[in-house]
């Protein structure tokens, strides 16, 4: 094992690391504590779930017509300007498809420039890593000063606050600040024209197992509604449901620790449908059940019997109750993200149902909720780059706060954030901006989120929010008035 220790906590690598199917990892059979964990999920609920699974087969069936049709006029797109009338307009809309391009973030001029400045910081730091290797498309970059300004941009903050809104907490005293957005280091894309070696397919980032297992998501009750049978109940946007769970039990690379309630990246670049951009499955509830309750159920008959249409009819399909019950989890590898193929997951027609994000704009924001459905362009087919700063929206609790903690102390070593894999990363890179240089430049808000200051009570929060905002400060170190 390579640059462990001091020089952060896990090993070096790179984002194929986080991923089955990028790092050549063989699909293996899963252990034999997944089946009796699939056979406990299932107990004495065995007919619900049928049922449940057959009205989920016919809506997937109904939407899939639309998404198909309508395709990336399906996302919708909200101006920051007038952020807050959009977002009310538009909630229903954006709760269903689970994602949205927010426009004009940041001014396009300085957007665009992160990238040039990016560029030269490489220059500078021949040694900086990413993938593939011969030639970096996702490069190993934490803490650039274009980096460190996008997320504390006043702007960014705003509009991450106003993103927050649109989760809820179905219980005022959860442990859950939905006004008080934290810092995530994440790293960035740079995709230059004809680029194929990126081509990472559908998935969801948070794990993979872990949505299934007790002590993982299960530590929340996050997806109860589904595995008793009614997953029209399922609620993607309760966060109080997700402040206890653990979505990396594994020490995946690039697992995340914080809860991203939107996963989102910040444009720095004009990129259009094909140009090596985003595609998602905009079926927030439907999509997350069907993943969920997917293993527990086989075809009778194979495609290539009956056809297409007979195939996925919901009378070709039973639930694989007692000693037929197997240990798959289709697409989950331990310590990876949960991936998606046509063959395994056949009734999302990914085909047709992956679409594209609408083209942006350097300055543009586009978020999609945790558990959407999401991949990347397989080829750049576009005659400019495509280039982004991953940015996540991430609300304060105390477990978040914990990891900003630890955020903050690789950030002033310019080691890898902790979630990353490790090594020396910027720590001997030249032209790298100090925490001094944050704080007397940065925005206040974006000084608090990074941990650098302490955070402070938002008017209007619950209970909840309040408490977890004085949680964050005392974890972070900062004396706490009571």
């Amino acid at each position: 094992m390579a640059a462990m220790g001091s020089m952060g906590g896990k090993r070096e690598g790179d984002i194929s690391d986080s991923f089955a199917s990028l790092s050549g990892k063989k699909s293996e059979p899963l252990p034999d504590r997944f089946r009796r964990l699939k056979l406990e999920l299932a107990a004495g609920k065995e007919q619900a779930i049928t049922a449940s699974w057959k009205r989920l087969l016919a809506a997937l069936r109904r939407e899939n017509e639309v998404v198909a049709r309508r395709v990336s006029s399906v996302v919708p797109e909200v101006e920051f300007a007038n952020i807050h009338n959009d977002l009310h307009k538009k909630a229903v809309d954006i709760r269903k498809r689970g994602v949205a391009v927010v426009r004009g973030v940041i001014p396009e001029d300085e957007a665009r420039s992160y990238k040039f400045e990016i560029e030269e910081y490489v220059r500078l730091n021949p040694q900086t890593r990413g993938f593939p290797p011969e030639n970096p498309q996702v490069i190993e970059l934490y803490w650039s000063s274009p980096q460190l300004r996008a997320r504390s941009h006043p702007s960014l903050l705003s509009a991450q606050k106003a993103l927050m809104s649109l989760w809820h907490t179905t219980d005022p005293d959860s442990p859950i600040s939905l006004r008080t957005p934290l810092s995530y280091a994440d790293r960035l894309r740079i995709r230059q024209p004809g680029d194929a070696q990126f081509a990472l397919g559908p998935h969801q980032d948070g794990g993979s197992v872990e949505r299934w297992e007790k002590e993982g998501y299960g530590r929340g009750g996050v997806y109860d509604a589904v595995f008793r049978g009614q997953w029209e109940r399922y609620d993607p946007f309760d966060a109080s449901s997700r402040v206890h769970a653990v979505t990396d039990l594994y020490g995946g690379l690039g697992s995340c620790s914080m809860f991203r309630m939107w996963q989102g990246w910040l444009s720095m670049s004009h990129v259009g449908p094909g140009e090596g951009t985003l595609l998602v499955n905009p079926l927030s509830r439907e999509s997350t059940a069907y993943s969920l309750l997917r293993p527990f159920f086989r075809p009778i008959k194979s495609h290539k019997e009956v056809g297409q249409e007979k195939y996925l009819d919901a009378d070709n399909w039973e639930f694989t109750a007692g000693e037929r019950m197997t240990s798959d989890l289709q697409g989950a590898t331990p310590g990876h993200g949960q991936e998606f193929r046509e063959g395994l997951h056949p009734h999302l027609e990914l085909e047709r149902t992956m679409v594209h994000v609408p083209k942006v704009n350097p300055g543009d924001y586009v978020v999609w909720h945790c558990d959407t459905i999401h991949s990347v362009d397989k080829t750049h087919n576009g005659m400019s780059d495509s280039s982004v700063l991953y940015i996540p929206v991430c609300p304060t609790t105390e477990a978040s706060a914990k990891y900003v903690a630890r955020q903050r102390d690789a950030c002033l070593q310019g080691t890898p954030a902790p979630d990353f894999p490790g090594g020396r990363g910027e720590s001997e890179h030249v032209g790298r901006p100090t925490t001094e240089h944050v704080k007397s430049h940065g925005h206040p808000l974006g000084v608090q989120s990074m941990g650098l200051d302490p955070l402070v009570v938002t008017d209007g929060d619950t209970r909840g929010g309040e408490n977890a905002v004085k949680q964050a400060n005392l974890v972070l170190g900062f004396e706490v008035k009571i």
